[in-house]
Parts: C-alpha cells; sequence; structure tokens
C-alpha cells in the first residue's frame, strides 16, 4: 500500500536512486523497482539496526512508512539532511493508501493523487487450459482476522467444477491450509494444488497474477492480487475495510457483517464470539461470485 507514494516521490525528484530498508517480506516484493541500486533487510533484533548504521551512506532524503519506537530509532541513525517519518495519528479515517499519500504530499508540499498499486514483475500471463482460484485463508495480524477452514472448503468443494484450486498460505499456515485440503480429499476433489508454505514472494506475486478470481481474509495476498487487477472477494472482520480493502481494483468485493462491535481492530476477539467472522457463510461469498466473475451467473 505504499507503493503509489513511492512513486509519487520517484516522480517528484524524476532522476532518483532508491534503497529501501524494511522486512524481508517487503523488499521481496518491492526490489525489482528500476530505480532500487540497494535494498537492506531487516531483522526484529535492534541490534539490526547498529549493524545497518554502519552500512548506510549519506542520503539526500530518507522516508520512513513506520511510526514505531524502532522505526524513529532507524530514523535516528540514517544520515540525511531531510528526514520524514509517517505518524499514524495525524492521518486517520481514509485508506491507508491515500495516507502514505497525504503523508508524502505533506513532507515535499506537493499535492499528488494516489495511483495504482505496483509492484515490478516480470512475470507474464499463463497460457491455461482452465480457470483457476485462489484461496488464501491465513492472515498474519492475529486469529481474528481469519475466515473457518471449513467454509473455505465449501467454497473450493461447491466450485471445483469450474476451476483448479490453489491454497496458498505462509509457512505458519499450513496447518489450516492442511485443513482445508482434507476436507477437499474427503469429497474426492484432487483438482487442487496446497502451495501453503511452499512459495517465495516472486513464486507467490507469479501464481496471484495468474488467477482468475481469488477468496481472501485481509491480507498481503490480497494486496498483491489488487496490484493486478484480479477479481477479489475479501473477508472482512475485526479490520476496517475502509482503510484496508483492495485499492483500485474494480472488481473487489468485501464480504462483512457490519456487526456494532467492528471494526475492533484487534488480534483475537476480545468479546470471545468471533461473531464477525462466524456469521459469514460460504454460500454468500458463493452468492457474490457473479458479481465479478459474470460468467457464473
Amino acid at each position: 500500500m505504499t507503493t503509489p507514494a513511492i512513486e509519487n516521490i520517484i516522480n517528484y525528484y524524476n532522476d532518483v536512486e532508491i534503497t529501501f530498508i524494511g522486512s524481508i517480506v517487503s523488499i521481496e516484493a518491492l526490489k525489482n523497482h528500476p530505480k532500487v541500486t540497494e535494498f537492506i533487510v531487516l531483522d526484529k533484533k535492534y541490534k539490526s539496526l547498529y549493524k545497518i548504521y554502519n552500512r548506510l551512506g549519506m542520503f539526500d532524503v530518507y522516508f520512513t512508512f513506520r511510526s514505531s519506537f524502532r522505526a524513529k530509532l532507524l530514523r535516528f541513525f540514517v544520515k540525511s539532511k531531510n528526514k520524514y517519518q509517517f505518524n499514524s495519528d495525524k492521518y486517520q479515517n481514509r485508506h491507508q493508501v491515500e495516507r502514505y499519500a497525504d503523508f508524502v504530499n505533506d513532507s515535499l508540499n506537493i499535492d499528488f493523487p494516489a495511483g495504482n498499486l505496483i509492484i515490478h514483475t516480470s512475470t507474464t500471463k499463463d497460457k491455461k487450459s482452465s480457470k483457476t482460484l485462489g484461496i488464501n485463508p491465513g492472515a498474519s495480524y492475529g486469529i481474528a482476522k481469519r475466515w473457518y477452514p471449513e467454509k473455505f472448503a465449501k467454497i473450493a468443494i461447491e466450485l471445483s467444477d469450474k476451476f483448479d484450486i490453489i491454497i496458498f498460505g505462509g509457512s505458519n499456515e499450513q496447518d489450516f491450509a492442511k485443513e482445508i485440503e482434507k476436507l477437499l480429499v474427503k469429497k474426492d476433489i484432487n483438482n487442487y494444488r496446497n502451495l501453503a508454505g511452499k512459495t517465495s514472494i516472486a513464486e507467490l506475486i507469479k501464481y496471484i497474477s495468474n488467477l482468475d478470481i481469488l477468496i481472501t481474509g485481509d491480507s498481503g495476498p490480497m494486496h498483491l492480487a489488487a496490484s493486478q487487477k484480479i477479481p477479489t472477494i475479501a473477508i472482512f472482520g475485526p479490520t476496517n475495510d475502509v482503510e484496508t480493502s483492495q485499492w483500485m481494483n474494480p472488481k473487489s468485493i468485501v464480504v462483512k457483517k457490519n456487526l456494532d462491535c467492528q471494526p475492533c481492530m484487534k488480534r483475537t476477539c476480545p468479546l470471545k464470539h468471533h461473531n464477525c467472522m462466524k456469521l459469514i457463510e460460504a454460500q454468500e461469498v458463493i452468492d457474490s461470485i457473479p458479481l465479478i466473475f459474470p460468467s457464473l451467473s
């Protein structure tokens, strides 16, 4: 969701060389940008900040899109006369993409609009003999964002005669994906692949870019799909779809329940009932598909 703001920085400076500093996931997603000359991977240990300090040269300008104490500490170490840090309290009540774009606009005294999400990749569309449905049941933020494996499986079973199925997930979501797989096997569904924990970020981008439709929770792969304009149904529970739904994807639907307790923004349900996700039925998602995939109507 930072990519439109990054493009606005590039358009402002025009002739620019970029060093990306961030987590391994963000670096892998963004490192192929044509303006990137260096990238530095941060781990979660504070001592890594000191190691990075010894690697960094002098920058003309430094932006950090994080507002944490750790990000403030890294900003302190960075050598630049112009340093800007995102303040999450300052930018409210709008999409996260707009918040990042407004931060850059305020920093540079410009008024550039937030454009499309952009992931630079050499991936091309594969030639396929059948349509492909992606299922992404995981969510790294916490278990409250996760829908239920039996409901994902019900959708896959229902649509398996029309789509090949790909199950996505990170290395810590393999058990969740395996539960879906067991339910498919129980129904003699065999046109599926379980890729949970088996793809690099580059491979994940390639697979997502070749989907015909994605069904997902609020997650990173959801935003990757938005960057590729993949028809998507996003299932939202405790998080705020006004802020983190897909950006500029014309074929995107949010399925949610609009309960009084939503959005709580908690990693686990504070009321212990998880109704924001529990009350969403598989059939609601299935019934939504023709709105973005008319051939199934």
